[in-house]
């Protein structure tokens, strides 16, 4: 079986620092002397551990890992608990006041830069993970998902593959289009996204959050980026769901390791 390992590093100019990260490590680690690729992930807390996780139920990454035996990192960072502060560390842009997320002081721009140059070289020190933007990857969900939209977008020198799983993209559709649009992306470049049937209850909301999905997946394609959208059916806005397609999307990004 996999460990988990957990270490603390500063994240200021945010608050709540240290930061707690939280580190799954393959069972052949301690044997092996290779490099391994690497998935960073935001919302670690609720990644490996129902007793961490915010409402009780983990993504079971861990387990599923154990259990396939893949030769990969996962690293995932802890969020800020405290009120809005998390909507804020993961919003990448300003959002209009009129939006349901309200007014709010965005540090997602703040927050990329320290995932790319403070927690990126900090774990390529710690541990033998892979530099190599071929191996390396960033995921999330929700505001996390948006975050990772964003991410492979502004650093795809640093990242090749994206999971963007049911992400926030009502409040900034416009803005991380324009973001894709105006970047640069290698054509190795692998996206997944998806957003779940039951998600949202009314049928125009649906209809709207597919339209946004699909907008956004054309405008990674456009740039020569690989994609894999994905209508999650029966998926909820929950990490029970989102378990589910851990399988899905770590084929996908990760091909080479399921050879």
């Amino acid at each position: 079986m996999g460990r988990i390992e957990e270490f603390e590093l500063p994240i200021e100019p945010l608050a709540q620092s240290p930061r707690k990260i939280w580190v799954y490590l393959p069972d052949d680690y301690d044997e092996s002397r290779k490099r391994y690729p690497v998935l960073y992930m935001f919302d670690g807390h609720n990644l490996f551990d129902d007793s961490l996780a915010t409402y009780g139920k983990s993504w079971g990454i861990r387990d599923y890992l154990d259990g396939a035996h893949l030769p990969l990192v996962v690293i995932g960072q802890d969020c800020n608990h405290t009120g809005n502060a998390r909507l804020e560390e993961y919003s990448p842009f300003q959002p209009d006041s009129h939006t349901w997320i309200g007014k709010l002081n965005a540090k997602g721009e703040i927050t990329g830069e320290w995932f790319a140059h403070t927690l990126k070289p900090a774990c390529e020190k710690r541990y033998r993970i892979s530099k190599n933007r071929k191996q390396v990857g960033i995921a999330g969900s929700s505001m996390g998902g948006l975050m990772s939209m964003y991410m492979i977008a502004k650093y795809n020198d640093l990242y090749s593959k994206a999971a963007c799983v049911s992400s926030t993209m009502d409040i900034y559709a416009d803005q991380i289009t324009d973001l894709i649009d105006h970047s640069s992306f290698s054509h190795d470049t692998r996206i997944y996204l998806d957003f779940g049937s039951n998600e949202v209850k009314a049928k125009k909301t649906f209809a709207r959050c597919m339209d946004y999905l699909l907008r956004i997946n054309h405008a990674y394609t456009e740039q020569g980026c690989h994609t894999f959208p994905n209508v999650v059916v029966g998926g909820t806005h929950s990490e029970a769901s989102w378990e589910t397609i851990v399988p899905l999307f770590l084929e996908f990004l990760y091909p080479e390791l399921y050879q």
